[in-house]
């Protein structure tokens, strides 16, 4: 009896008649309303209770409905399907354990044709068959299969424990159905605490980052459900001791007389090749770390070497400046904080720069940094350093401290730095350790500290502008800069040491101080300190084209080259470019605003800016050290 007959002309009239003389238990069901159309008599004995057309058929299947869904899903895409999972509820309670087929009865309907046969009624008629088959064939014959059956066993269990990969099968129903000997090792199973247990719910259960990894999700388990073969590269099996293995596999579904069965899972441990990638990844990052940090430590250093100023060394034999020498002596050789005080243009500079050429760390840079020169948010991400994308930033930029790491550390003028960074900054200096803007993972930092400050820090402590803790941190060894004021007798070596470095940078022979001039040089007061006598003799040089350096102190020339009343176009060029010069280093080359050069000279800031452009003036003839 072909089923395509139960369905007449009109799909919903159905033939009663051709649906009892089907062999097996059968029921027509509409799927969309979820109603019995018709039942033949094998099926309502089957059932023992109400199969009558229009009663619902999920009362008989209410303990297996999701698998049943899953099940009519597949009929619907297939035309046809089977499954053992579907177990039926009788009208007295009992459970039928069956086998369904189902088809679709017609195109465009949702009418369905069960059939079902009793798994215990089948297993009763297999035994009686092989019973039957072993009575025919005798004992010689029933041991011979054994024989025969035992022996490929043996031969398959020899492959497969060979074979270097872990291997394991599973079925349909996601239980483990057998494991070679290298995925036991590899797994610290034994075969009876995995065979027929749900092997996913076993060695596959989370993710990486401890989330649950269901099975539904599980490329093996969609690999037969699905039937394809799957190839994972990265994925964790988990031991039987809870340590996860990194592994790539392949699950290939595997037919029983083209009937599917489940899969046989291949995989390998790569545990030590992916922790070898790992660390060679991560050896390659450090590499472009270092490198991209030496490529800004020498843009830093060709920075320093350009903006070389005339004092490389403290110069002078005044009381002051031996007391400060012998300081700088004791403390040079050890790691302890210094704090340098001294009016603006002492000096400090070049006392921080002694002391770390005379340190241990003097193979290392010594890093500048300005505190109250740029904006809070730009010396934060100078200081600190920002990592890539940060603020919509594009690579990474390593800061003062990460620069410094190995080296020191000069913080300029460090009661500039805004309140709120001087405990960040005391924080990382106390720790050892950082943490770039816009990074989560801290770098540890190894640098000795030396600050500089022209006020009065004890002022700014008590007026709340400056932390005390930071304070107490960076003052373990004080040095103070005397003002040029009150050691006069080391001007006539300071005035000679700037006078050999300009003339020797201009090319030029070097003019004769005079006794008046030094006298007049001696007797000033320099407010502005030893920058204001470079200032001064800097452009003493530029002007004095004769014999003898002419020096104006106040706007007055202190020595004049008698012979000579009218100065040259280029000479009169020169003193416009050193007073320009002048003016930007007053300004700390601050061109704009009340406090800026153009308003220092009377000029629009545009003006000045042009004439920097045509004196050819740059940033290292103003930026003192």
């Amino acid at each position: 009896m072909n089923e395509a007959s139960i369905v007449r002309a009109d799909p919903d009239l159905l033939d009663a008649t051709a649906l009892a003389l089907l062999p097996e238990a059968a029921i027509v069901i509409e799927t969309a309303t979820d109603r019995i159309v018709q039942s033949n008599l094998k099926a309502r004995r089957m059932l023992a209770g109400e199969t009558a057309n229009g009663h619902r058929f999920s009362d008989h299947v209410e303990a297996d409905l999701a698998d049943f869904i899953v099940f009519l899903d597949e009929v619907a895409y297939r035309g046809e399907a089977w499954t053992r999972k579907v177990s039926l509820k009788r009208g007295n309670g009992e459970t039928l354990a069956v086998e369904i087929r189902g088809r679709r009865l017609a195109a465009g309907t949702s009418l369905v044709l069960l059939m079902f046969l009793d798994l215990e009624e089948l297993r009763r008629h297999e035994r009686a068959t092989e019973t039957e088959q072993l009575q025919r064939e005798g004992l010689m014959g029933w041991r011979r299969a054994q024989e025969f059956f035992s022996e490929l066993e043996f031969q398959n269990q020899l492959i497969l424990n060979a074979a270097g990969e872990g291997i394991y099968g599973v079925n349909t129903k996601g239980q483990a159905t057998f494991f070679n000997r290298a995925a036991q090792e590899m797994l610290g199973w034994e075969p009876d605490e995995l065979l027929g247990k749900p092997i996913h719910d076993l060695i596959h259960h989370h993710h990486p980052d401890g989330s649950a990894y269901h099975a539904h999700d599980c490329p093996i388990y969609r690999s037969f459900r699905f039937e394809h073969v799957a190839r994972v590269e990265d994925e964790l099996f988990w031991r039987k001791d809870g340590k996860p293995i990194q592994v790539e596999y392949v699950s290939t579904p595997i037919y029983n007389q083209k009937i599917l069965a489940g899969a046989v899972v291949i995989f390998r441990d790569v545990t030590e090749r992916k922790q070898s990638e790992r660390k060679l990844h991560e050896a390659l990052s450090e590499v472009a770390e270092l490198r991209d940090r030496l490529e800004q430590e020498n843009a830093y250093l060709q920075e320093a070497i350009t903006n070389e100023r005339a004092h490389h060394d403290v110069i002078g034999h005044s009381p002051a400046i031996r007391q400060m020498l012998a300081r700088i002596e004791l403390v040079a050789p050890t790691d302890a904080p210094v704090f340098i005080t001294g009016e603006t243009g002492a000096g400090k500079a070049i006392v921080a720069s002694a002391i770390h050429k005379d340190s241990g760390r003097k193979r290392r840079p010594l890093i500048q940094f300005r505190c109250g020169s740029i904006s809070r948010r730009s010396i934060e991400a100078e200081l600190f350093g920002q990592f890539g994308g940060a603020d919509g930033t594009a690579g990474d930029n390593s800061g003062a401290l990460e620069l410094a790491h190995g080296g020191t550390l000069f913080l300029e003028d460090v009661c500039e730095l805004p309140f709120d960074l001087q405990g960040d900054l005391l924080r990382a200096l106390q720790d050892r350790k950082f943490k770039r803007i816009g990074d989560i993972h801290s770098r540890n930092l190894n640098v000795r500290v030396i600050a500089s400050s022209a006020k009065d820090v004890e002022q700014e402590v008590a007026v709340g502008r400056f932390r005390e803790d930071l304070l107490l941190f960076l003052s373990v060894f004080p040095i103070h800069c005397s003002p040029l004021r009150e050691r006069p007798e080391d001007i006539p070596e300071l005035a000679d040491h700037i006078l050999g470095i300009a003339c020797e940078r201009m090319n030029r022979r070097k003019p004769i101080v005079t006794e008046r001039t030094m006298n007049a040089l001696m007797s000033y007061h320099w407010p502005g300190n030893v920058r204001e006598l470079r200032n001064v003799i800097e452009r003493a040089a530029i002007v004095s084209t004769g014999s003898k350096l002419i020096v104006e102190i106040g706007g007055e020339p202190t020595t004049r080259d008698t012979g000579r009343t009218v100065r040259t176009e280029r000479e009169m060029q020169q003193e416009i470019r050193a007073n320009l010069v002048a003016a930007l280093r007053e300004t700390n080359g601050k061109v704009a605003g009340k406090e800026g050069a153009a308003a220092l000279l009377g000029m629009k800031p545009t003006t000045v800016y042009s004439r920097m452009d045509k004196f050819r003036i740059e940033s290292h003839e103003w930026e003192l050290r």
